[in-house]
């Protein structure tokens, strides 16, 4: 049995860099025609030039997703290169990590009102198509108190209910809405690569309450968003899955 793709119209809204662009590539890889779109223009480009080695429909679009109107602008031109859209997935973060003003403006800005505004432009290419799935990326911060990133986890949080929302509103047209919530990633570049050399305590910390002994790889969470796109899932909707090797089992 195989996770089948192949052919899906799949737009990744923040799929430049780690967990997005794991799943940008998981999905070409797999015979996908996939969008992405970002800010920074030369990991954008770099990525999308990695999705087309592997010879599908590969699309980039530069787009700031704490804007409505590039949202807009983003999700139009993604559908029309990719001749609409199956499946859209919202994975970008506003890395808001304090309690400050700023941090609270970007995390509702991005993390939350940003998988909102996409889909409200996605929803009428969504359900024209065949099965069409939304998948949005929350954390496990959104799941349990959190102390030092308040802002992050309470968008997360919003995130989480709004999947559920979703899933109840659409249900009856046959799209299915779903969210992944993946613990302490670990990618070259990214948060806890840069903490392990940054601030090797609060890595060291981390770790430890990762009972498999280390952190997770985007790849990881990519493999679960690639099931929930696909026909192997057609029952499963409304949920919130963590993608964490069991973190915090351990309190």
């Amino acid at each position: 049995m195989e996770i089948e793709v192949k052919g899906r119209r799949v737009v990744v809204c923040g799929g430049s860099r780690g967990i997005g662009r794991a799943i940008a590539l998981g999905f070409a890889a797999a015979g996908a025609s996939v969008s992405i779109c970002a800010r920074g223009a030369a990991a954008l480009e770099a990525t999308r030039a990695e999705m087309a080695a592997f010879g599908g429909v590969a699309h980039a679009g530069s787009c700031d997703l704490g804007e409505e109107p590039a949202i807009r602008r983003y999700i139009a031109a993604a559908a029309a290169a990719l001749g609409g859209i199956d499946v859209l997935v919202n994975n970008a973060t506003g890395y808001g990590w304090g309690d400050d003003e700023a941090s609270w403006a970007s995390s509702v800005a991005v993390d939350l009102l940003a998988a909102v505004r996409a889909s409200r432009e996605a929803l009428p290419f969504i359900e024209k198509a065949k099965n069409g799935v939304i998948v949005n990326i929350s954390s496990g911060s959104g799941l349990n108190p959190s102390a030092r990133t308040p802002a992050y986890g309470a968008a997360k949080a919003a995130v989480i209910h709004y999947t559920r929302t979703q899933a109840a509103a659409l249900a009856h047209t046959g799209v299915r809405v779903n969210c992944v919530a993946p613990g302490s990633i670990e990618f070259p570049g990214g948060i806890w690569a840069n903490r392990k050399a940054s601030e090797p305590a609060l890595y060291n910390a981390t770790l430890a309450s990762c009972p498999t002994g280390r952190m997770g790889t985007a790849e990881e969470v990519a493999n679960v968003v690639l099931f929930l796109a696909s026909p192997l899932a057609s029952w499963v909707t409304a949920q919130i899955i963590s993608v964490n090797g069991g973190q915090g089992l351990r309190r």
